[in-house]
């Protein structure tokens, strides 16, 4: 395929709005449908049932994206740009991928992709079709929403034919050939409402918005302005910069907010318009629209141009938008609401989105256009829950903006959950498998759990109180639901597709919901099973590697005996880990739940050899063993082992006193940080030769230990300790790693931080002598493989990884338990786990932090049953879902209407790209030669044209063929039920 898309002819454009309607109630995939509640806001001479709508981008270009949005709840429609470079020549210039916003935004676009007299069509069809289907499905007013143009970025492109034309054919589209179109289509398909088709009005636009490229001086912003008002007759909104803001404010402000990687440099703060030229001239202008009985006001904020420094879109330089702009654009904000002391009219973009929608309502701004939370998954729903959230809200005209609110809004952003950077990079989302054609839906969170525990189904369970069957289901992959419920590294919640809408589900948090609730019934359930003969397993190591182990093969019926040196089970999280993390009660409930299947434990001695356990009759031997041995701080003065350190700290042989310095950057570091904190220590310093952002330690973990008081020095390695003082030298990044992270690299100056007892937290390591004396080779690092060289002998956990988690622990146990047992466990997920697909579809574009939901359950998206993210994050509507006759839903990509702008990549939970990756429906012979993707063209009747893998073939479908069954059944249904997606 190529980024060239087409627009609907419009008698196809609307056989698809109401075939699909009449099948599903949704329109263009959008699932809820806002119904207007009679409220209205006047402007420009026009009235608005809400105050939002798309801003001028991705989702005003073509006509169903108009479409989509109005049925979501969008009333007021900034269309996207239009300029005298249009068509071919601006696509040539704009880059592939060209949208990124899995987290704040970016963007390489700038204006209409079609030609400007292809976008005045779009937009007059999308205006016939909203006067219609307001009226038709009692959506809201005919009368209710506006369309306010977009133009640059020159007055001489505005006043030439092309871009003249345009203005004249939306202030009045009488003489347009589509206007005739429209309403001979519309009469066809609503012969009832001909009168009323009939009279729809042909102004499409009274308004419009001057959109200024970078560098434009103001004295052509004020012309394009001045000429747009006085010879147009149009209101005008003028779109300002937040480079007006001055470098040092908007470097001060991201810098402070962890958006310091992000680069710029003065060159437009230096170009674009200034403060002392800006005031003037809105001044001036206001003045003019006033005398000519229009309304003025400025559009906050343009996007705001920065480096690309990491490749995250293919040119030299892009446009920041989204959460990292909010704090940007507010300021702007409250700085023009001060000047003009609220009189100002202000139409705000720039990071608006749910959870600031309303108090800037509040403030008097509006309309207010979103474009980067609509981009996210949930997509144009995410409109409806911002429209309902200022409906109770009083609705009156304009009377100015509160500068007091602004200003604490400005102020609260700073250290907004919803637009402060967190301090390490985002994790990575996506799973390393491809995206199938067929059942892509997906769980990412059960990808991304080394045990695959089935998370959304144990959440539902607890969402409906049944936490007896939910422990249940959890146990049958997690023994060990107390430990992980409390210190899992929760690998899972990094995948959570709620991360894209505000933070994850609390998938740990729940497990341990589960467990306290449902613990008593789970343990009166377990019967103990029929004893397994021919079979015995020694397992050496204690810890969670092991006690989950011993839980798998005892709950098969294997003869299990565990070998723990220390008096009691637990390994580290009992013996080392502070118990304001975890208490040994809590512990215990997991080793309680093992002991039920009759596992012998012999503790306080160390294990015989495996030569001794095999003439014991032990058929299977796993060595699961922790990683108690320090690694090497080769410094001079007073060291000690973390590990070490902590376990007789714990045991209260260790008093703790003094300055403490912990070298290190992971969750140990930060446990024995503290740990030393709590304990007694004067001060704490945690030393690291890269910064917080690159420290491996989990945010939430290197959080609690800045809330605890510990202090940080970083980009700093340990050179010695003596004197009370451990003496440092500084670093600097260097080069980036293959893993992504910069190299600490030595400036040769030194520094010193006051230092008594130096704590090691680097590199832990298992004893290897263990291994070697029972004949088992080892790596390059020590370790052992899973199946060891000796027959009948495994290791596991921490033994073959190094410090390894729970949870990775507890994978390799049941690895384990499977080679001994000879089969995987099997189980039954109870009905009850079960979500529906309109239960799940009607979570999507709900955005609901974990504080304000009653249960995770409630916000949890169920991507088992539901994924769709692709269909949700493309703004033209080129990836469907398609209903089975089995019930099932598959997703076809419309190759016609995807323009390549990549942006259901980032949201597609496989390391695949949905516009290339899932199968493709293709408009003509040319389109499916243009592209490399697996798809279809109906050549008519039965006749199809199919790729799987390399060339087409022609395949006739009322015959035997060799499609796969389950392709042809798809290419079926798209043929007989949605033969409006290729018409």
């Amino acid at each position: 395929m190529s980024e060239k898309m087409y627009p609907i002819p419009f008698k196809s454009l609307m056989n698809w709005v109401v075939t699909e309607y009449a099948m599903s109630g949704e329109i263009f995939g959008v699932h809820k449908a806002y119904k207007a509640s009679g409220k209205s806001l006047p402007i420009f001479g026009e009235r608005i049932e809400t105050p939002f709508g798309p801003a001028a981008g991705p989702n005003s270009q073509l006509a169903q994206n108009i479409i989509a949005a109005y049925f979501a709840g969008a009333r007021f429609f900034e269309v996207k740009t239009v300029q005298k470079m249009d068509g071919a020549d601006l696509a040539a210039c704009v880059p592939r991928p060209c949208i990124l916003a899995n987290d704040e935004g970016y963007n390489q676009e700038w204006s209409t992709e079609l030609t400007v007299p292809q976008a005045m069509d779009e937009y007059i069809k999308a205006w016939c079709t909203l006067k219609v289907l307001s009226k038709v499905y009692g959506l809201g007013d005919p009368n209710g929403f506006v369309f306010n143009m977009s133009v640059g970025y020159d007055l001489e492109g505005i006043k030439g034919e092309k871009v003249d034309t345009y203005l004249n054919g939306m202030m009045d589209a009488t003489k347009t050939a589509i206007f005739g179109e429209c309403k001979a289509v519309l009469k066809e398909l609503f012969p009832q409402e001909s009168d009323y088709i009939d009279a729809i009005s042909p102004c499409v636009s009274r308004s419009v918005t001057v959109s200024t490229l970078h560098g434009c001086p103001p004295d052509e912003i004020e012309r394009i302005a001045s000429y747009l008002i006085s010879e147009k007759h149009l209101h005008t909104f003028v779109k300002c910069n937040p480079t007006i803001l001055g470098y040092e404010t908007a470097r001060t402000i991201l810098d402070g907010m962890g958006y310091d990687y992000i680069v710029f440099d003065d060159h437009h703060f230096r170009e674009d318009l200034q403060w002392a030229d800006a005031v003037p001239m809105f001044e001036r202008l206001q003045d003019l629209a006033d005398k000519c009985g229009l309304e003025f006001g400025l559009k906050l904020s343009n996007t705001f141009p920065v480096d690309t420094t990491r490749g995250e879109l293919p040119n030299d330089e892009m446009y920041m938008s989204g959460r990292s702009l909010f704090p940007l654009t507010i300021e702007m904000c409250h700085r023009i609401s001060r000047q003009f002391k609220g009189k100002m009219r202000i139409s705000f973009a720039g990071g608006a989105e749910y959870f600031n929608c309303d108090k800037l309502f509040a403030a008097g701004i509006w309309p207010i256009t979103v474009a980067t939370t609509i981009l996210k998954p949930g997509g144009y729903n995410r409109l409806l829950q911002m429209v309902e959230k200022v409906e109770s809200m009083p609705y009156k005209a304009f009377d100015g903006t509160c500068t007091e609110a602004i200003c604490a809004l400005s102020a609260a952003s700073h250290t907004d959950y919803h637009h402060v950077k967190p301090i390490k990079p985002l994790p990575k989302r996506k799973s390393e498998k491809n995206v199938p054609w067929i059942d892509c839906f997906t769980a990412p969170c059960k990808g991304g759990c080394p045990i695959e525990q089935d998370i959304p189904e144990y959440v539902e369970l607890c969402r409906k109180e049944l936490y007896g069957p939910a422990l249940k289901l959890i146990t049958e992959k997690n023994p060990l639901p107390f430990l992980t419920g409390t210190i899992c590294a929760h690998r899972c919640q990094n995948k959570c597709t709620r991360n894209f809408y505000e933070e994850s589900v609390q998938i740990r948090d729940t497990k341990l919901v589960a467990a306290y609730h449902g613990y008593e019934a789970l343990m009166a359930s377990i019967r103990k099973p029929a004893k397994v003969s021919g079979k015995k397993a020694a397992i050496i190591g204690g810890g969670p590697t092991g006690i989950a182990a011993a839980y798998f093969l005892g709950r098969a019926g294997i003869e299990t005996t565990i070998f723990e040196r220390e008096r009691c089970l637990g390994g580290v999280p009992r013996h080392v880990i502070p118990s304001f993390r975890i208490a040994n009660e809590t512990i215990e409930k997991d080793i309680a739940l093992m002991q039920k299947y009759d596992v012998e434990v012999k503790c306080g001695a160390p294990a015989p050899s495996v030569e001794e356990l095999k003439k014991l009759g032990y058929t299977h031997i796993l060595f699961a063993v922790g990683a108690w041995k320090p690694g090497k701080l080769d410094i001079p003065g007073d060291v000690a082992g973390a590990i070490q350190w902590m376990k007789g700290v714990k045991a209260g042989n260790i008093a703790v006193g003094g300055n403490v310095v912990v070298v290190g950057g992971g969750n140990t570091a930060m446990d024995a940080a503290r740990l030393a904190k709590r304990s007694g220590a004067k001060n704490v310093t945690l030393v690291y030769r890269r910064t917080k952002k690159y420290m491996p330690a989990d945010e939430h973990e290197l959080a609690l230990a800045l809330q605890d008081g510990v202090a940080f020095a970083e980009l700093a390695a340990p050179v010695a300790q003596a004197d009370g003082v451990l003496k440092c030298e500084q670093m600097k990044l260097g080069e980036a790693d293959a893993s992504g992270r910069r190299s600490p690299v030595g400036t040769g100056e030194f520094f010193t931080v006051p230092c008594d007892l130096v704590i090691s937290a680097v590199g832990e390591q298992v004893d290897d002598a263990l291994m070697s004396a029972n004949g088992i080779e080892l790596d390059k690092k020590g370790r052992p493989a899973f199946k060891t060289n000796v027959e009948g002998v495994y290791a596991a956990g921490d033994a073959t990884r190094g410090p390894a988690t729970v949870v990775e622990g507890i994978a390799d146990a049941a690895r384990f338990a499977e080679e001994v047992i000879g089969a995987a466990h099997t189980y039954e997920i109870p009905a009850a786990a079960y979500i529906t697909k309109a239960d799940a579809i009607a979570k999507k574009g709900t955005l609901l932090m974990s504080k304000d939901a009653c249960c995770e359950g409630k916000r949890c998206l169920q991507c088992s049953t539901v994924c769709e993210n692709c269909v949700d994050s493309c703004p033209n509507r080129a990836n469907v879902a398609i209903a089975m006759a089995d019930g099932s839903h598959q997703i076809v990509h419309v190759d016609k209407m995807c323009n390549e702008c990549g942006n259901c990549t980032q949201f597609c939970p496989y390391a695949s790209e949905p516009c290339h990756d899932k199968f493709t429906l293709f408009q003509t012979a040319e389109d499916m030669v243009d592209s490399k993707n697996a798809g279809v063209l109906f050549l008519g009747g039965d006749m199809v044209r199919v790729r799987t893998f390399g060339e087409p073939k022609d395949y006739d479908l009322s015959r035997d063929n060799d499609l796969p069954a389950d392709l042809e059944k798809l290419i079926v249904t798209i043929r007989d039920k949605y033969s409006y997606l290729f018409g």
